[in-house]
């Protein structure tokens, strides 16, 4: 399947939407789940792969970690395991080009090792822009060097996004022709980050609700 050619979000557009909103992520609560990434030899029914967002502790993220526990509750008992991208989500948004890499490797390891697990990818804030960048045309974006293969759709069954940056420019995931009917790309009202609000508590507020209904949207599709 040709990749998407409509999405043109580069990792240094996220980076620059994101530093103009760095006040708000200063302020994203920094403690996270932290649900251990399956082993890739379990080979499990589901596996997400999952972005934290600025200033989150290394693991899911809060929520990463309540999407993973609600999607666990909602799909007939069927495992699932969960990948906890490794980068280190701070405020040089620019080194999220290593959270896309990283993402890219263990997407292109379980399709080789775990052809049947249906993988769902999934980020917060400025893990939301690594999904935006290994989802988009695998041209260079800056520090990005790990595009996934053109079958990957075939393995991929959902896309989640919380509080995308991409969204502010007008190129939220549901937008692309290629993940569009698998994606998921929730912003709640005044959001800053995703919107030109400024309420920056709407930013923090993705654990809840947002969380288990992204989990509803990827039950029908898993």
């Amino acid at each position: 399947m040709a990749f998407d050619l409509v999405r043109r979000t580069t990792l240094a557009v996220a980076a620059a939407c994101l530093a103009v909103i760095a006040p708000v992520l200063s302020t994203v609560p920094t403690s996270g789940l932290g649900i251990a990434p399956a082993a890739a030899d379990d080979c499990p029914d589901i596996e997400v792969v999952f972005a934290r967002g600025t200033s989150e502790a290394p693991g899911l993220g809060l929520p990463g970690g309540s999407f993973v526990d609600a999607l666990r509750s909602k799909v007939g008992g069927r495992s699932v395991g969960s990948y906890a991208v490794a980068y280190p989500a701070d405020y040089d948004f620019l080194a999220a080009a290593a959270g896309a890499n990283d993402a890219s490797a263990h997407i292109q390891y379980m399709m080789g090792a775990c052809p049947n697990t249906k993988l769902v990818l999934g980020g917060y804030s400025q893990g939301a822009a690594v999904i935006d960048v290994i989802a988009a045309v695998p041209f260079p974006a800056i520090g990005f060097n790990n595009p996934l293969p053109p079958n990957t759709p075939d393995f991929v069954a959902a896309l989640v996004a919380f509080g995308n940056p991409s969204a502010k420019l007008g190129l939220p995931l549901t937008s692309s022709p290629v993940w569009g009917g698998r994606s998921i790309d929730l912003c709640n009202a005044g959001d800053p980050v995703c919107t030109s609000g400024e309420d920056v508590e709407a930013h923090r507020a993705y654990a809840g609700g947002p969380a288990n209904a992204a989990a509803n949207f990827v039950a029908g599709l898993v």
